[in-house]
């Protein structure tokens, strides 16, 4: 398959299937999205309502829009906006609530720093998208938060109660850990920096050049701790739950957080314009990228899970498979002569064609399926984790994307 074919089908499944499935759960009576369908596509109209959720959902409309200028898809990003803004902000103590119910009124009021993240990264995509100042504002408000209430010398807290008083980190915590700090929070924090410093360079008028140094000292102090605290050179991977320190706590890989932070970290990186920062920390991600093909793709079309200890989990989830093509073919662009790397990619999305999407009427995609490609049922279509971030990033990106080498 050429290149533009493979694109097209790409394509195809964005507009003809993500889109649309996601348009459908808008909420006009509440405002925001609906905030689960079931794995037997029911609509849970009174289900909580997610900030995370929200964010991404606001994240993909404003992006779909930059690429597809569509202006229906511009409205919906202003619906899921004027519901974020207007139901999960806390006015009084700053930051995005982590549930509100249906109505939009507040349930865990936690402010964990995983959601401010989401939301400076929705903000910022929704100001590219709309021009409305008052989002460059308030995704500026939350690094300031961010940095102020959540900062210390190694990385960043996790969990905060409403008045940012440090609560433990339940909400991100796995494998029986409670972990003090989190691999996964800072990779979407420095994604969330990422995409305020290129919505800021962009629009270079809503910015004044001392914040935005600022934010760049704030990526490359989180590519210090990504790349002397969370590598693990030995390896070859990053380490996930950590204590106060930044010590590791558990033997673990996740090769979805792997093979995403490949290509995420060099994008970010790239947009500092720093040619020997990204050479350095290209050497990391290639690694990465390079363990979660020796160890998790097996010549069976999808990437694993994870492994805990000897131990791995086999299951294909979504956002596994939907970064795993992103990660594969990044890594094919870095290094034209591994072909290997733009074979995964292909293999890996006709298992997503094959396997995850629901074809279903009224179907997405499966959250997960297990190692003998059974979708889980007990996993909804929709839900507070479940949304059209991953796989309809993935989309956009090979959308928009002309010059890979195929």
């Amino acid at each position: 398959m050429c290149f533009k074919a493979f694109k097209k089908e790409v394509s195809d499944e964005l507009t003809g299937n993500i889109i649309p499935f996601w348009t459908r759960l808008r909420d006009n009576e509440n405002g925001g999205f609906y905030g689960n369908v079931s794995f037997d596509l029911e609509v849970e109209k009174d289900a909580p309502k997610g900030s995370v959720y929200i964010s991404r959902i606001l994240w993909f409309f404003s992006e779909c829009y930059l690429a597809l200028g569509k202006e229906e898809l511009l409205d919906s990003a202003k619906h899921v906006y004027d519901f974020l803004t207007g139901c999960m902000i806390d006015e009084k103590y700053g930051g995005v609530y982590w549930t509100v119910d249906s109505s939009g009124q507040p349930l865990d009021t936690t402010k964990h720093v995983y959601a401010q993240a989401f939301a400076i990264y929705a903000l910022s995509a929704f100001y590219k998208a709309s021009k409305n100042p008052n989002a460059i504002s308030l995704a500026k408000r939350l690094y300031e938060l961010i940095e102020t209430k959540c900062s210390d010398s190694q990385g960043y807290g996790e969990a905060y109660d409403r008045e940012w008083n440090p609560v433990i980190n339940e909400k991100l915590s796995e494998n029986g850990i409670t972990a003090d700090k989190t691999m996964n929070t800072l990779l979407h924090v420095f994604e969330a920096y990422s995409g305020l410093i290129e919505s800021l360079n962009t629009h270079p008028e809503c910015s004044g050049e001392a914040e935005g140094s600022r934010i760049e000292l704030s990526l490359r102090r989180i590519l210090s701790v990504f790349k002397e605290k969370v590598f693990n050179p030995e390896l070859k991977r990053f380490e996930v739950f950590f204590d106060d320190k930044m010590s590791s706590l558990i033997d673990l890989q996740s090769y979805g957080h792997d093979i995403e932070a490949s290509w995420l970290i060099d994008w970010g990186t790239e947009l500092l314009g720093d040619i020997e920062l990204s050479r350095e920390i290209g050497e990391m991600t290639s690694a990465l990228a390079e363990s979660v093909m020796e160890r998790a793709f097996k010549g069976n079309g999808y990437v694993w899970n994870e492994r805990e200890n000897d131990k791995e989990d086999k299951k294909s989830v979504w956002w596994v498979q939907a970064e795993a093509v992103l990660g594969f073919l990044n890594h094919y662009d870095k290094h034209p002569e591994k072909k290997e790397y733009e074979k995964a990619a292909r293999d890996i999305w006709e298992h997503i064609k094959h396997s995850l999407i629901d074809r279903r009427d009224g179907g997405e995609w499966f959250e997960q399926l297990d190692k003998f490609g059974r979708p889980d049922p007990e996993k909804p279509t929709a839900g507070i984790w479940k949304c059209p971030y991953h796989n309809g990033r993935m989309c956009l990106r090979l959308y928009q994307k002309e010059l890979l080498i195929i």
